[in-house]
């Protein structure tokens, strides 16, 4: 491979790479600001705790659950109703397991 090709192959990834960290804050910033403060604390601190080591399809999957209403992902996530077979994936395992704790001076 010639300098100028191993250049624009890392530029290239380069740019991939940044692409998919904008998408990861921008998912973050959505989990926060949902409208509903619990869901805010509960998917805002799963974000923090999982969104930066998802690959491009898990980011997929976390924006499709990202785009349902807060009840029906609160109860899903307390258990309070079965997680529907759709939305039954990795991600919304990793929901339903994680726990959330307040952070220190919170």
């Amino acid at each position: 491979m010639t300098d100028q090709a191993h250049d624009a192959a890392n530029a290239a990834d380069h740019a991939a790479e940044s692409a998919v960290e904008d998408r990861r804050k921008r998912l973050r910033f959505r989990s926060w600001h949902r409208g509903m403060r619990e869901m805010d604390l509960l998917i805002g601190s799963f974000a923090d705790a999982h969104v930066g080591g998802f690959d491009t399809p898990m980011l997929d999957r976390y924006e499709a659950l990202l785009e349902l209403s807060d009840p029906d992902l609160y109860n899903w996530m307390s258990g309070r109703e079965p997680v529907p077979t759709e939305h039954d994936n990795d991600i919304m395992k990793l929901l339903v397991a994680f726990r959330y704790t307040p952070r220190q001076g919170s």
